[in-house]
């Protein structure tokens, strides 16, 4: 029997919107890493962009478990030397609440063209407004 490897025109990619209230942000970032990926469908292959598309809604609204508000430290570094600036998370949502789910994936994803590639399907949304609405986008229930 020989393996099935997807050809790139037979790939179907789906729309999910994601509702991220009341998630806990790492267990929703591993969901979207998988899904970004294509490791829930039965043709994923490794090597191949089998991926969806993912609108992840109200991210403004994830929740950090602990007391990771106050202890998780953001940093960003300008490349000049002193440059380097830290920010705990709660300063974080207060000026771009995006940015927590977005380094989190990020960080699940694996390093590489290909996972650049899958990391630009990911769109992600601070209120529960957004404009893909035409994508005819399926709402996912994150377990």
């Amino acid at each position: 029997m020989k393996t099935f490897l997807p050809k790139e025109n037979e790939i179907i990619r789906n729309w999910y919107v994601i509702d991220a209230t009341g998630q806990v942000l790492g267990r929703l970032a591993v969901q979207i890493a998988n899904m970004l990926r294509g490791r829930h469908k039965p043709t994923y292959t490794p090597h191949l962009d089998c991926g969806d598309y993912i609108v992840v809604v109200n991210a403004e609204k994830v929740v950090l478990t602990g007391d990771k508000d106050t202890k998780k430290i953001y940093q960003n570094y300008s490349g000049y030397i002193g440059g380097l600036k830290e920010q705990t998370a709660d300063v974080v949502r207060a000026k771009n609440p995006t940015r927590l789910i977005h380094d989190a994936v990020l960080g699940m994803m694996p390093k590489g063209r290909l996972a650049r590639t899958q990391f630009g399907k990911l769109k992600i949304y601070a209120g529960p407004a957004h404009p893909h609405e035409a994508q005819k986008a399926v709402p996912f229930a994150v377990k």
